[in-house]
């Protein structure tokens, strides 16, 4: 399963684990500017991607509907391309136990807040 990156995540994040994780698309380049949560749901859901979000719209839609697609919800304010990055590439092993997990619908990651 592919990881499909919300517009809320910078495309460079993309770049930076696309090592680790092959296939990873962002929304911005796969649907466009500013799609709509629920144009963004159902491409995942076609096209067997997991979306990667900073956005609890999703969290919720995940929790009203299930699976697929599953959602990988990334706890955190504001955070630096480079910490989400890191945050998917060390909980890689996680990521892949979930997306494998057909019971499993949402997995949330948190990042400390930035003080």
């Amino acid at each position: 399963m592919r990881l499909l990156l919300d517009e809320n995540l910078s495309e460079s994040v993309a770049e930076r684990i696309a090592a680790d994780f092959p296939g990873v698309v962002h929304v911005r380049r796969e649907i466009g500017t500013g799609a709509a949560d629920s144009l963004i749901w159902e491409y995942a859901k076609r096209t067997a991607a997991a979306i990667v979000t900073l956005d609890e719209d999703f969290q919720s839609l995940s929790i009203v509907r299930g699976s697929p697609p599953k959602v990988i919800w990334i706890d955190a304010h504001n955070p630096r391309s480079e910490q989400v990055a890191r945050l998917l590439i060390d909980r890689r092993e996680r990521l892949q136990a979930f997306l494998a997990d057909e019971d499993s619908s949402l997995l949330v990651l948190s990042l400390p807040r930035r003080g």
